[in-house]
């Protein structure tokens, strides 16, 4: 019976695994996670992929915060590197006291910076006058200019060109001495008066002598009333007062001065006849002669005292 039996147990017993089945099972066991492992892994890959998704997103912000934070200089990097053209020109004026002729012609054809310069004489002043375009163009002869002239006695069936069409296509323009009460009404009533602004604006070369340097500042004496000399309001492109004639006529020097100092008139520069100033703006950058013993003067009032400071030119 015993035999029976334990016949029958071995008979129950499970046959007996091969090693290398053993072996891979064991293998397996370690490899492959259990259920709560894997689910575990699950959670942990689950939470990596959302925090990584937030980092990047903070990445991604703060980018986008420095490209913020760049966008009002790029612009202006863009700008620098593209090439100027839209630079404000450089407001030049070259006044005389008196004798606006060939020398002044000459310097102001070099302020132009051009080989041969368009250079417009504007006669109002004189009232067109002939002997004064005359002068111009003898005083040019000897120049490498192409000189013109505008008259503003003019009517429409022959003066097909505005003052804007003429004046803003040259290179400098000379106003003529006269009367420059006249000469300011006319240019006002034309509108020429803005025009010479723009001119000025665009670094046309402005000048003249007497009248045609008086008009370009804010105030001077004159002689274009009857009787007597007296104040004149100009275009006021420079600053301050201008007395013309300082020492060709005999009344200019002490009418000048006795304004200054009632407080009637402005402080300004006084310019005998054939010298005169150079201005960039409202500086002046240089004093000019065309004539030895002319001189040019700022006239104002120092602790109380009208004062005459000379200031000596170079001839041109």
């Amino acid at each position: 019976m015993q035999g029976c039996r334990d016949a029958g147990m071995q008979g129950r017993r499970r046959s007996p695994q091969p090693l290398p089945f053993l072996i891979l099972s064991r293998i397996l066991r370690t490899l492959l996670p259990t259920h709560a492992q894997a689910r575990r892994a699950t959670m942990i890959r689950r939470e990596f992929i959302v925090t990584s998704a937030l980092g990047t997103a903070s990445a991604l912000a703060d980018h986008m915060t420095s490209l913020d934070s760049l966008t009002p200089v790029l612009p202006s990097l863009v700008a620098s590197a593209e090439p100027t053209t839209n630079l404000a020109a450089t407001r030049k004026i070259l006044i005389a006291g008196g004798g606006f002729r060939t020398s002044f012609i000459r310097y102001m054809a070099q302020l132009t910076g051009k080989p041969r310069p368009r250079l417009c004489f504007l006669p109002t002043a004189s009232a067109d006058s002939a002997e004064a375009t005359i002068g111009w163009y003898a005083s040019c002869a000897p120049l490498n200019v192409e000189a013109h002239v505008q008259n503003v006695f003019i009517e429409s069936l022959t003066q097909t060109q505005g003052w804007d069409d003429v004046l803003l296509s040259m290179d400098g323009i000379v106003c003529s001495g006269g009367n420059t009460l006249n000469q300011q009404a006319i240019w006002k009533a034309q509108g020429i008066d803005g025009i010479l602004r723009q001119a000025w604006d665009r670094g046309i070369v402005l000048g003249g002598a007497s009248a045609g340097s008086l008009c370009w500042f804010e105030e001077g004496t004159t002689d274009s009333r009857p009787k007597t000399l007296s104040i004149v309001k100009c275009l006021g492109f420079l600053k301050g007062s201008h007395s013309p004639h300082y020492d060709a006529e005999p009344g200019r020097r002490p009418l000048y001065q006795k304004l200054i100092s009632a407080g009637d008139m402005k402080p300004g520069y006084a310019c005998d006849n054939d010298a005169g100033l150079y201005f960039e703006d409202n500086e002046v950058k240089r004093v000019v002669s065309s004539r030895v013993g002319a001189k040019v003067y700022y006239v104002s009032m120092v602790n109380g005292v009208i004062n005459e400071r000379v200031m000596e030119p170079e001839t041109i």
